[in-house]
């Protein structure tokens, strides 16, 4: 069962309690490991792959040999198989329990898939087997213990921005706030079209259970880890380490025949299966390189380099666009989302345009945040979460946005990854004034939380929400000496490109049509 227009919001949650030192003391010891394997060219991500390997067979293990109940997962012990060998023999095995396990269906399958030894020196993999991960009971230890552990080793790969892990990470603080301001219950169906490691994924579950109804059903419970909580992903070792982290949070049993993970390009076809909550920070990048092909603007030339998307408003090969429009596609009535989007998808002409004017029409868009830069790991990103419901259609065809609040967390602010990170307590005067659960129009406008009618959105220039933007940040007139000089200049070229593309979306317009004779040719 998933959400329905009855389901009861929930008063806003407390900050989601960080990381355990227990699971700070594990990171660390195995983390500090993580050092020594970069002689033999092995990166963190490579690394924490190899521990979700490593720790995913110590479960097994460990539920084989528990007292009660226990459970055979893989039909054999491939742990102490391992722990039994030395040498080349050990190295040579290890390869071979990979290849086997990435045939296997389900979770156990999606871990193991395409899977492949990172760690040629036996003697440091023999290490990492007998002293780090087998001194630990993985499967004993509490959910959050572990969890935690593998959330914060996440997090020191998305730090290693060489490792290309950063842009898979999305900022728990950031994470949280969408999550306390959605409220998801038991009752929804939570989706991530690009999940990265899962990190909305596990904060929606977390929520939920943090305020599990005193009368919630044995069945209702069974649903919350085995078919409500779903995300996509594009990339292969990605979704193994979401996979991981679901079943290390207790999302999916490691024994499940089917993950809650899928692998593939999203945007490719309609949704098999709709969701009453999405939650996302789709990939930045301006360009695909595939272009959509909507219903409404069938361009035979380009037909066989395309695919089709009939449910889409428009064509474009602009991502994040694409996602807008796929994550509109997800949503099931009464469903609700919360996206991040760069700041060119709020005042990008053309396709942008025609994105806004439909999405207004077709949803309640009704509170952008606008975020300020240095909380991403990609520098100089300027983004912005998008909160929107789709209700039924309205039967005077008016539009059913009725009022978009813009709250500006962008001016006079300050954040970089190290020195100054973004905390969860930072975002606690946007949650306020959100008022999660309850009726908008007790909202209360401040310099810094306006409300603007649908009207004045579609009479604007392009429909453009970008909003607030005319506010005076008194930070720009000091020198900024925190702020890196890559981040400065990873900004100055997201602002040249959001020039090109605007140049791009004119030149589009002016494109003529019909067949266009050549330079002292005749068309007759």
């Amino acid at each position: 069962m998933t959400a329905s227009k009855a389901a009861t919001p929930q008063s806003p949650s407390a900050p989601l309690v960080p990381a355990s030192s227990d699971a700070r003391t594990l990171v660390n010891k195995l983390w500090s490991y993580c050092n020594v394997l970069r002689d033999d060219g092995v990166s963190a991500l490579d690394y924490i792959e190899q521990l979700t390997f490593l720790v995913f067979l110590k479960m097994a293990h460990e539920q084989m040999h528990r007292r009660i109940m226990p459970i055979d997962i893989l039909g054999f012990d491939a742990w102490q198989q391992l722990l039994d060998l030395e040498g080349v023999e050990l190295e040579v095995r290890y390869t071979e329990i990979l290849a086997e396990l990435a045939g296997r269906p389900g979770v156990l399958g999606r871990i193991f898939k395409k899977s492949q030894n990172r760690i040629q020196d036996p003697a440091k993999l023999k290490r990492l087997i007998r002293e780090l991960i087998g001194k630990e009971v993985w499967a004993g230890t509490n959910t959050d213990v572990k969890g935690d552990a593998y959330e914060e080793l996440l997090a020191k790969g998305a730090e290693d921005v060489k490792s290309g892990a950063g842009q898979y990470f999305t900022p728990r603080a950031l994470i949280e706030t969408m999550v306390d301001c959605t409220q998801p219950t038991i009752h929804d169906t939570v989706m991530d079209p690009a999940c990265g490691t899962g990190g909305f994924l596990l904060k929606a579950f977390e929520y939920i259970q943090h305020h599990l109804p005193a009368d919630a059903s044995q069945e209702e419970k069974d649903r919350l880890t085995s078919g409500a909580i779903l995300g996509n992903e594009l990339v292969d070792a990605t979704a193994r380490l979401a996979a991981m982290n679901m079943v290390l949070h207790g999302i999916a049993p490691s024994s499940a025949k089917t993950s809650p993970i899928t692998v593939g390009d999203a945007l490719a076809e309609p949704p098999k299966q709709h969701a009453s909550l999405v939650l996302a920070n789709p990939p930045f990048g301006k360009k695909s390189s595939i272009t959509i092909i909507s219903d409404e603007e069938d361009d035979f030339e380009r037909k066989e380099l395309t695919y089709s998307r009939r449910d889409f408003w428009a064509t474009t090969t602009n991502k994040q666009l694409n996602f807008v429009q796929h994550i509109y596609t997800l949503l099931e009535t009464y469903g609700r989302a919360a996206v991040v989007v760069p700041d060119n998808v709020l005042f990008e002409g053309g396709v942008g345009e025609t994105v806004r004017r439909r999405l207004l029409q077709q949803c309640d868009v009704h509170t952008l945040l606008r975020l300020p830069t240095g909380i991403f790991y990609a520098g100089g990103v300027k983004a912005n979460v998008l909160f929107f419901e789709k209700p039924p259609p309205r039967q005077d065809g008016k539009p059913l946005t009725r009022t978009l609040w813009v709250y500006d967390f962008r001016t006079n602010q300050r954040f970089t990854l190290k020195q100054n990170p973004l905390h969860r307590h930072a975002l606690n005067d946007f949650v306020k004034a959100y008022r999660p659960g309850e009726p908008r129009d007790q909202r209360r406008a401040t310099p810094s939380f306006k409300p603007y009618p649908v009207e004045e959105l579609l009479s604007r220039d392009k429909v453009s929400l970008d909003l607030l933007a005319d506010l005076k940040d008194n930070t720009l007139e000091v020198t900024d000496l925190t702020v890196e000089p890559h981040a400065l200049a990873r900004q100055i070229v997201d602002e040249l490109e959001a020039a090109l593309s605007e140049f791009a979306s004119v030149a589009e317009a002016l494109r003529p049509r019909g067949p266009v004779a050549e330079p002292g040719v005749s068309n007759e």
